[in-house]
């Protein structure tokens, strides 16, 4: 099973790091070693002292594909959730300002909690979702705003790595990306629905 996460995919998110907005979807990939299910507990890692929440939709792919024509690429997914990409945002910048690669900040284990996945009527249809910390709303978003839309994603990956049933898609998270805290209680939304919640020990 692999795990495909999409970066800058909302244009006010790349603003609020301060990047460019991307030409072409920017993939990278989490070990399964990073799933956290079932509303597990996560834990801040001790390496770094700036771990951010970055909610997303999630999808699952449901049969195995390669070159996908992006018209086609509604039958490959079934199921979507949301999930959170804890990213160890000063070791990223440190990275990236050395230009090596970033995946420890990403990929490190425990790093992308997922809900309950629920099906996919119509990968088109607007989607809002949404991440509360403490309760408090702070992050928002509409699949209408993607850069890359769930189909053009699906085709681009798969020009690269062979899709296979069980694999899951992070297609990239909307503005409001912020610290976490020992304390902190996080739920995230499909709508009005809570499809997963997560302490931060």
């Amino acid at each position: 099973m692999k795990i495909f996460c999409i970066g800058r995919n909302y244009a006010k998110h790349a603003k609020e790091l301060g990047n460019d907005l991307p030409t072409e979807p920017l993939v990278f990939c989490k070990p399964e070693t990073a799933l956290v299910k079932n509303n597990g507990n996560f834990y801040l890692p001790d390496f770094s002292k700036d771990v951010h929440h970055e909610v997303e939709i999630v999808l699952r792919v449901c049969k195995q594909g390669k070159h996908i024509a992006e018209k086609f690429a509604h039958k490959y997914i079934d199921q979507i959730t949301v999930g959170i990409d804890f990213t160890a945002r000063d070791l990223q910048n440190k990275l990236r300002k050395e230009g090596n690669p970033w995946e420890i900040a990403k990929g490190f284990d425990g790093s992308a909690p997922i809900g309950t996945f629920v099906p996919l009527p119509d990968i088109d249809t607007p989607i809002e979702f949404s991440l509360t910390k403490n309760d408090q709303i702070v992050q928002q978003g509409n699949t209408t705003d993607l850069i890359f839309p769930f189909s053009r994603l699906i085709a681009h990956i798969s020009i690269y790595f062979t899709l296979q049933q069980g694999d899951l898609i992070f297609t990239g998270t909307p503005e409001g990306v912020g610290s976490v805290q020992i304390g902190d209680t996080l739920k995230a939304f499909i709508g009005d629905e809570c499809l997963l919640q997560c302490a931060v020990k």
